[in-house]
């Protein structure tokens, strides 16, 4: 067991860089070379909600140091965030941070978070995915940062 035991502990510990980092850089970068913006929104979201997962872990680390199983929750959770099947990262941005960057982020002058939103179809009949609409300004528009 102890040569077993060492390989899995290494190999946990390898895991958690590659998955919350290494993966996620590299498919941030192939999502910016595609031609598609529809990749870019799962990595979008996924540095948004991992950075705010980052500052909750520094404020309380003092508590989660009593949680032995913290790192293993982490990970999981992070892999839900990352792995293509769930689209996790895309689903918490769309449910819960989206709304509150809209009601409190002080963004009510700036142009893209006023506009309405339309039920724009796709070539395929379905409806676009509203956070691509709030993500994309229309053509034609001038965006002043």
């Amino acid at each position: 067991m102890g040569k077993a035991w060492t390989f899995v502990t290494q190999l946990h510990t390898v895991a958690g860089p590659v998955l919350m980092l290494l993966y996620p850089l590299y498919a941030s970068v192939v999502a910016i070379e595609s031609t598609s913006k529809l990749d870019d929104e799962q990595w979008l979201a996924y540095w948004i909600i991992y950075s705010f997962l980052t500052l909750v872990e520094m404020l309380l680390q003092p508590a989660l140091e009593w949680l032995p199983i913290w790192y293993n929750v982490k990970l999981v959770f992070v892999a839900w965030l990352v792995l293509p099947q769930f689209k996790g990262a895309a689903f918490l941005y769309e449910r819960y941070v989206r709304d509150q960057v809209r009601k409190y982020g002080g963004f009510n002058n700036h142009p893209q978070f006023n506009r309405p939103q339309s039920s724009k179809t796709s070539p395929t009949g379905k409806a676009k995915n509203s956070f691509v609409q709030f993500m994309n300004p229309k053509t034609g528009e001038q965006e002043a940062y």
